[in-house]
């Protein structure tokens, strides 16, 4: 069975309907564009993934990377798909022109991106992985650095990883061991051992550029201690040709239960000879400049479990309209054919909660694509500054709440197909577990978790979630009567959203920050609800809208079913926000109180 990757007619409504990405067409920058180039754009995307990339995700899956001769052998269709996505440019999708670059908002690039997220992401992640890592050279890289490394990452002829992680630090970064020694040529050696590299070592590209943190001898202890070096696998020449090996060793791969194609591996810096490396910026300042990096990659992590859980959603829905089984309930003629198993309640509801998960997810990741185009490009320094405000404040959301609740939308769809749901000759078991992954990667939810509470809604007195409760206010304000029942529980949500926020950071300041942040994962869930309930707010006020102007036959069917999603997520999942606000003010200690030999 096929299904589409994602829905053409949702991405339609939420980008030009609900966000108005045309609009951006009036910016100096992306005068260039109108509405029918974005979707030029956008019908390329889906094409690519289609043909080049859904073709061989299962052949990821059931055939992973092999370690041979000392370095990783993929499917030949990894490297055919990454040229294939190279070519058409979007690579470099949202840089300048001047470079190559395409200059496409994004807005329009992270929806186009989703589609090969959908598809596949064992190779998807190998384009992922090289434009964070050319995006940080953009920003951080000297001249000299940037001529020698970033045009050839931007047409793909180089690829790109974050190499941070070490096997005894794992998400504690100011605990890496890797060093750097200066050389006397003005460059470094690295030496040290990295691990879970997703794309560290392949064969689909000339050469591989790692960004790697490290402590160059005598620095500070702690995060204050870390600097950034890039770290080829092959050295360049002065004339950009690509030369020697640069001791990069890969002492080997890792086996996930997802992300099969990717290859996942453990590094070894400066065993068997020097490996050179380049400082990027200033000393000590390395995790300030990866976390430019990670921020990017935690709201991919939460677009590509958008996209696997619309997948997914999309294969369970075409299955329910097509398999029949049993009769309508109250039906008791046996001799009445079996009927399509969507006829069936439970069947509709589970269908009914994907729907409003994964269309809900979409409307978060365009909604972070867009502060990113208006904290780059809108005319207002105070609208720059909002933006960036209200993007701190939504990234850990954005990388959390679609790898959580997705992967219980993904566990719905599984359950639609019956027993087939659980077959690995079908595609919905691989995206649940490659969904999986997304709940660790760029820090576990649980760190999103602290990074929100005991970080986002603190810094500049607040300002951060303070942007946001005004955003969410005012989309309230706005909203037509026509979803008054869902604008009167969205104001009440927030009102509980504001009072738990006040109440837990008194507590942290007052008294032991980590009894209040003892249930931050509640935190968060509280707070990624009651987003979603906004977004959700802003299509059904968009879907009543155009049914209130009079929609055409073809359009009825589908704004109605905003609506009825919309009513779905504000009744089983914002409700569940009052239960949530009740634990966490009153401080529970449960779990904090729980001692380790209890266990």
């Amino acid at each position: 069975m096929t299904a589409p990757l994602l829905k053409p007619r949702d991405i339609a409504f939420q980008l030009y309907e609900v966000v108005d990405a045309e609009s951006l067409t009036a910016r100096p920058r992306f005068a260039d564009y109108t509405r029918e180039t974005f979707d030029a754009v956008l019908d390329t995307a889906r094409g690519i993934a289609t043909e080049h990339f859904a073709p061989h995700q299962k052949r990821n899956d059931t055939e992973e990377p092999r370690f041979e001769n000392g370095g990783a052998v993929l499917n030949p269709e990894v490297k055919a798909a990454f040229a294939a996505y190279a070519e058409s440019g979007l690579l470099a999708a949202t840089h300048d022109a001047a470079i190559g670059g395409m200059q496409l908002p994004h807005t329009i690039a992270t929806v186009a991106i989703a589609h090969f997220e959908a598809a596949n992401i064992g190779t998807a992640s190998y384009t992922l992985l090289t434009t964070g890592a050319a995006n940080l050279i953009a920003v951080f890289g000297s001249p000299e650095q940037k001529e020698r490394f970033l045009a050839p990452m931007l047409s793909g002829k180089f690829t790109g990883t974050m190499a941070l992680t070490e096997p005894e630090a794992g998400s504690s970064l100011s605990d890496i061991l890797t060093t750097a020694t200066p050389n006397g040529t003005g460059a470094y050696n690295i030496t040290g051992t990295k691990m879970w590299i997703s794309g560290g070592d392949h064969e689909i590209a000339e050469n591989i550029v790692h960004m790697v943190l490290a402590r160059i001898a005598g620095a500070p202890a702690g995060v204050n201690g870390i600097s950034l070096f890039i770290v080829p696998k092959r050295l360049i020449g002065d004339d950009g040709a690509v030369g020697a090996l640069n001791n990069v060793k890969l002492a080997g791969l890792i086996h996930k239960m997802g992300w099969r194609g990717t290859t996942s591996c453990i590094l070894n810096f400066g065993e068997a000879g020097p490996t050179v490396g380049y400082l990027v910026g200033e000393p000590h300042k390395g995790l300030i400049y990866m976390f430019h990096m990670m921020n990017e990659a935690r709201i991919g992590v939460g677009r590509a479990a958008m996209a696997m859980s619309y997948r997914a959603y999309l294969y369970s829905l075409a299955y329910a309209h097509t398999r029949r089984q049993g009769r309508a309930p109250g039906e008791r003629n046996p001799g009445r054919p079996p009927v399509p198993i969507i006829e069936h309640p439970d069947v509709r509801r589970m269908l009914l909660m994907q729907k409003a998960t994964v269309e809900g997810a979409l409307s978060l990741i365009i909604e972070c694509a867009r502060l990113v185009d208006e904290q780059e490009t809108a005319p207002d320094e105070a609208e720059r500054t909002r933006a960036k405000r209200l993007l701190d404040v939504l990234t850990p959301v954005a990388k959390s709440w679609p790898s959580s609740a997705g992967q219980d939308a993904i566990s719905n769809a599984m359950q639609v197909l019956g027993g087939y749901g659980y077959a690995r000759e079908y595609g919905v078991e691989q995206l649940y577990r490659d969904n999986r992954l997304n709940q660790i990667h760029e820090g576990t939810n649980g760190i999103q978790a602290i990074d929100l509470l005991g970080r986002k809604v603190m810094q500049e007195n607040g300002a951060s979630f303070t942007a946001l409760v005004d955003c969410i206010r005012e989309t309230i304000a706005g909203t037509s009567l026509d979803v008054g029942e869902l604008s009167e529980a969205l104001r009440a949500g927030v009102v509980r959203m504001v009072e738990t926020t006040q109440l837990l950071v008194r507590a942290a300041a007052e008294g032991d920050p980590a009894l209040a942040l003892a249930n931050a994962s509640v935190y968060l869930d509280l707070v990624s609800r009651t987003v979603v309930a906004w977004l959700w707010l802003r299509q059904a006020d968009t879907a009543a809208r155009a049914l209130a102007r009079g929609a055409s036959d073809a359009d009825l069917a589908f704004y109605r079913g905003k609506l009825q999603a919309a009513r779905y997520f504000f009744r089983w999942e914002l409700t569940k926000t009052v239960t949530d606000g009740e634990l966490l003010r009153r401080l529970d200690a449960t779990t904090y109180e729980m001692a380790n030999d209890w266990f």
